[in-house]
Formats: C-alpha cells, sequence, structure tokens
C-alpha cells in the first residue's frame, strides 16, 4: 500500500473543515465548475468597486466634476434595481428553441455591463470640460453609461444566482450560495487595490486603459462562467408551453406565505447595514483622528468580517439551521457592532472601532446569507428566478436608499449641531455620525421584529412539529 493513499485521504478529510467552502462542491456541481461560474459576481463586485468607490473619488478630485452630478450619476444604476424581478421571473419563463433559459439574459447583461464601461471614460471626459464643444453631450452619454453598467451588473447577478440554484442540489445550497457571495467580495477587494494601483498617477490615458480594461474583463470572465453551464432543454423552453402574466406569478409568491414580511425584514436589514457605507472612513478619520492607511484598511477589515460571516452561516445552515435564525443572530450582531462603533467616539478607541467594523461585516453575511437562502428555499421550481430577482430589487434599493439618506442626515444633523440648535451637549463634531448609527440600531431591532414570525413560522413547518401537531390536533383552532 502506498504511503501517499493515507496522506491524501487524511488531506481531504481536513480540507473542508479548513478552507472555506471547500465542501460547497457536488457530483452535480463540481468545484471546478462552481468556482468557473462564481466568476461573474467577480465582474459584479468590480463593476460595484468602480462606480461606487474609485469614480466617485475621481470625478469629484481629479476631473472637477460638481459633487451633485456625481450623486446624480452613481444614482442611476439603482434606476433598474426594481425591475430584478421582473428579470428574474423572464429568466423563469422564457422561450427558446436552443433550450436556454438564463444564458441568453447573463449574456445580454454581460453585454450591457461591456457597452456601458467601454463608453463611460470618453464621457467622463467630456463631462468634466475636457473638450471643445458643448459640454452636453456628456451628461447624455454619461447618464447612458451608468444606466447600461447598473442594468447589466442587476441583470447579470440576478440570472446568475437563479443559474446557480438551478444547477446546485437542495443541500448544497447554502454552501453555494455562500461561496458565491464570497467572490463577491473577492472581486471588490481585489479591484479595488488593482484600480488604486493603477490610478496613483492620474491622467486621462490612464482613466480610459483602467475603466476600458474592466470592460474586456467583464466580457472575457462572464464568457467564461457561462460557457456550457446551463444544459440545454428545449421542451422547458418551448414556445407552446403556457407562459403566465408576471402579475399573475408576483401574486402567487408574493400572496404565498410571509413572503411580503420576509422582503421587509430584508429591506429593513439592508438599510440597516447599508447606512455606514459611506461614513465609517470619514467617521474614523475626522473624529479618531486615524490616518488615511489605517482608514483605507477598514474596507479589507469590514470584507473580513464578511467573508467569516458568510463562512459560519454556511457551516449553520448545513447543519440544517433555519436561515431566519441565520439572519435574526447577524442583526443581533449588527446591533452590538453598530454600539462599539458609538462608544468609540466617547473612549476615543480606535481598537473599538476596528472591532465595530469587523462585526459590522460579520453580522451583515450573516444576514445577508440568511435571507437569500430562504428566498431560495422558498421559492418552486419555476419562480426560481421571480424570488431571486424580488430578494436582489430590494436589498438594492434598500441599500442605496440608504446610502443617500445617511449621507443627508450626517450633514443636516452635523450642520444643527454645529450651530448649537441641538444644544450645548450635542454641539459636536461626532453628532452627525453618531445620530445615523443609532438610526441604524434602531432599524435592525425592526428587523427582528419582522424576523420574529417567519423563525415561527419556520419552526412550526418542521417535520417533527408537523407530526406532532397531526398527532395532537388543538380543536380551539
Amino acid at each position: 500500500m502506498s504511503i501517499g493513499a493515507p496522506i491524501t485521504r487524511a488531506l481531504m478529510r481536513l480540507g473542508p473543515g479548513i478552507l472555506p467552502f471547500a465542501d460547497a462542491a457536488t457530483a452535480e456541481l463540481p468545484m471546478g465548475r462552481l468556482l468557473r461560474l462564481a466568476l461573474f459576481q467577480v465582474t459584479v463586485g468590480m463593476a460595484a468597486v468602480l462606480l461606487i468607490g474609485t469614480l466617485n473619488r475621481v470625478m469629484i478630485v481629479e476631473l472637477d466634476v460638481p459633487a451633485w452630478i456625481v450623486a446624480v450619476m452613481l444614482s442611476l444604476p439603482l434606476v433598474f434595481a426594481p425591475l430584478r424581478a421582473l428579470v428574474g421571473f423572464k429568466s423563469d419563463t422564457h422561450r427558446s428553441m436552443l433550450g436556454w433559459r438564463r444564458v441568453p439574459y447573463i449574456w445580454f447583461g454581460t453585454l450591457l455591463q461591456f457597452g456601458g464601461l467601454a463608453i463611460m471614460p470618453f464621457s467622463l471626459l467630456i463631462l468634466s470640460g475636457d473638450t471643445t464643444g458643448p459640454a452636453w453631450p456628456g451628461h447624455v452619454a454619461a447618464a447612458l453609461a451608468f444606466v447600461m453598467v447598473g442594468a447589466g451588473l442587476h441583470t447579470t447577478q440576478t440570472v446568475g444566482l437563479a443559474l446557480a440554484t438551478d444547477l446546485a442540489p437542495a443541500h448544497a445550497r447554502p454552501k453555494v450560495v455562500a461561496l458565491l457571495c464570497a467572490m463577491l467580495l473577492v472581486g471588490m477587494v481585489v479591484s479595488a487595490v488593482v484600480f488604486g494601483l493603477a490610478l496613483a498617477n492620474f491622467s486621462p490615458v490612464r482613466l480610459i486603459q483602467v475603466i476600458q480594461g474592466a470592460a474586456l474583463v467583464t466580457l472575457v470572465l462572464n464568457g467564461i462562467a457561462l460557457w456550457k453551464q446551463e444544459p440545454r432543454d428545449p421542451s422547458r423552453t418551448a414556445r407552446s408551453a403556457p407562459r403566465p402574466a408576471f402579475s399573475e406569478s408576483w401574486a402567487a409568491y408574493a400572496g404565498s406565505g410571509l413572503a411580503r414580511r420576509r422582503l421587509v425584514a430584508t429591506g429593513l436589514g439592508t438599510a440597516a447595514f447599508s447606512m455606514q457605507d459611506i461614513l465609517l472612513e470619514p467617521y474614523g478619520g475626522q473624529i479618531l483622528r486615524l490616518p488615511v492607511a489605517a482608514t483605507t484598511a477598514l474596507t479589507a477589515l469590514l470584507a473580513l468580517g464578511g467573508g467569516i460571516g458568510l463562512y459560519l452561516a454556511a457551516r449553520w445552515l448545513n447543519r440544517g439551521g433555519d436561515p431566519f435564525r441565520v439572519a435574526a443572530s447577524g442583526a443581533v450582531v449588527g446591533i452590538a457592532a453598530f454600539s462599539a462603533v458609538v462608544f468609540a467616539a466617547p473612549l476615543f478607541s480606535a481598537q473599538l472601532f476596528a472591532s465595530g467594523v469587523l462585526l459590522i461585516g460579520l453580522g451583515g453575511g450573516l444576514f445577508a446569507h440568511g435571507t437569500l437562502t430562504a428566498s431560495m428555499a422558498k421559492a418552486g421550481p419555476e419562480e426560481i428566478g421571480l424570488a431571486l430577482g424580488a430578494w436582489g430589487a430590494v436589498q438594492a434599493s434598500a441599500a442605496g436608499v440608504a446610502i443617500a439618506a445617511s449621507g443627508i442626515l450626517r450633514d443636516v444633523t452635523s450642520h444643527l449641531a454645529l450651530s448649537g440648535a441641538l444644544g450645548e451637549a450635542l454641539n459636536d463634531p461626532a453628532t452627525g455620525y453618531l445620530v445615523v448609527y443609532h438610526i441604524e440600531i434602531a432599524l435592525l431591532f425592526a428587523t427582528l421584529v419582522a424576523i420574529g414570525p417567519l423563525v415561527r413560522d419556520h419552526a412550526a413547518r418542521r417535520p417533527g412539529a408537523l407530526a406532532l401537531a397531526a398527532a395532537h390536533p388543538n380543536p380551539s383552532r
């Protein structure tokens, strides 16, 4: 007997315990195929970082674009977010002689991303006034570019998650969800580093190269992700097959069980975890006097916490855990996290602040995984796209509104506090930030209230509970 065989078996036993998400692979969806499919999440993360992070700074600082125009442009991708439910529904009911349901939507979403990124750098240069002609074509082209990228990434992510759900067996879906979410974080972190290094010595030519390079990478990676993933089945996409209307399917989905409450809980929790997105770094720099390098590292710390949350959620759900309890645990962790961030100001503690940031990522990972897995579990085989689209629409819309509201609340409250309108006790630069963090804590408590009946409903539907109810009926019901 070869000595290598026992070592190999030992490594195989240790692998799932040591490597996060190493046990997500199944016979139906091997690890190589799963990792290849997850590349669409990398391109979504890259586009998100480019829009919200890199271009936000470049447009205001290097291109000297007015801040209100930047805010309007960055909000345009959210216009498409509410349509994710419709896109998911269309991918469920797509009729094609080729036998594909998901592939056409992912591919056209990819082309929208590619097209938007391809024209974006030129439109931004015109928008900045670097032209001998009128500026309005730059405004129109930039708006079109941001809308195209937003529509593309929302379409790609919605239908990509639906395809992953189609391919993965039910027992492996929590681990597959965790892996896909982790790949999104990987795409965001790596892209942030690469974009930062590439644009360190800014020039218009370098901006064109970076954005169009992102467009090419999007096309290549999504093409690799799609290659031979969805099996062709003309019987499912025949034109003669019945095709329900979206209004009918939505009424059936939203009216089943506690679907509306699930979406409300998702929206409240997402808003709670998203309001801090544009405030953590300014809070650390202005209030805690942290250097630029330290505040920049907060993104990595947040991503680390998110990865840990996804891993813990996957292990919990893999052992038969309730996804609503996982989401509720994320909300509880979030309450502790924002409390730590709040107390970091009066205590002037950078360590407490860093711990709070890590816990925000941890709670957000638990909450996102729990709500996404619950949406998958509650959807029938023919409404997976609709369910994931509804989840994505609520999440993206709630995050966008929360981020915009947090900036407005912080500015208004800080102005009132520093002008003395709120009294001497609140005349402090930290007041604007702390009001937003307290609102986030309140939203997380509201999230727990919304999740409570969902946990009870899930517990009542377990096989053991159903058998007990059948054996001991309650005549008072």
